[in-house]
C-alpha cells in the first residue's frame, strides 16, 4: 500500500486494525472551537469550567472522535475510503493533557458495494471515552 492509495477492498480482512495516539492540548481545543464554531465555555473558558462537575476544561467529544476520521482517511482503509456512517457514544470526559488512543478494527466486510464496518474506540489510560461503529466504502482494485 502506498501513502496515496490506501488499502483496496480486496486487501481487507476482519481483525485488521490501526491505532494512533494524540495528547490533547489547550491549543487543540481552541482550534477545534474555532473550526467547529462550538465555543461552549466548558471547552474554552478555564474559569467557567472550574465551576462544573469536571472542575476543568473538557475537550469537545467531536474533537476526540475526529481521531477516528484520521485513521479511516489515512491508515485503515486509508486514502480513497469514503466515510458513510458513524455511530458513537461518549462515555467519559477528556481533559487537557490526556493522551487519547484512537483505534479502528475491521469487524465486517461486505462485498456488495465494497463496504467495511469498523469497531471504533478512543481510550485514555485504558478506559474507553468514545466507542461505536463506522462504515466506509472502499475502492477495489478495478475501480
Amino acid at each position: 500500500m502506498s501513502a496515496k492509495e490506501g488499502y483496496k477492498f480486496e486487501d481487507l480482512s476482519v481483525g485488521m486494525s490501526h491505532e494512533r495516539t494524540h495528547t490533547i492540548t489547550a491549543e487543540d481545543i481552541d482550534l477545534f472551537a474555532k473550526v467547529s464554531g462550538d465555543h461552549n465555555p466548558i471547552h474554552v473558558d478555564d474559569e467557567y469550567a472550574k465551576n462544573t462537575p469536571f472542575g476543568q476544561r473538557v475537550a469537545h467529544g467531536a474533537l476526540t472522535a475526529s481521531y477516528i476520521s484520521g485513521i479511516l482517511g489515512n491508515d485503515l482503509p486509508g486514502p480513497g475510503a469514503i466515510f458513510t456512517h458513524l455511530e458513537m457514544r461518549f462515555r467519559r470526559p477528556v481533559f487537557i493533557g490526556d493522551t487519547v488512543t484512537a483505534r479502528a478494527e475491521i469487524i465486517e466486510t461486505i462485498e456488495r458495494g465494497k463496504r467495511a464496518t469498523l469497531k471504533i474506540t478512543c481510550s485514555v489510560n485504558g478506559k474507553v471515552v468514545v466507542g461505536g461503529e463506522a462504515k466506509v466504502m472502499v475502492p477495489g482494485r478495478e475501480d
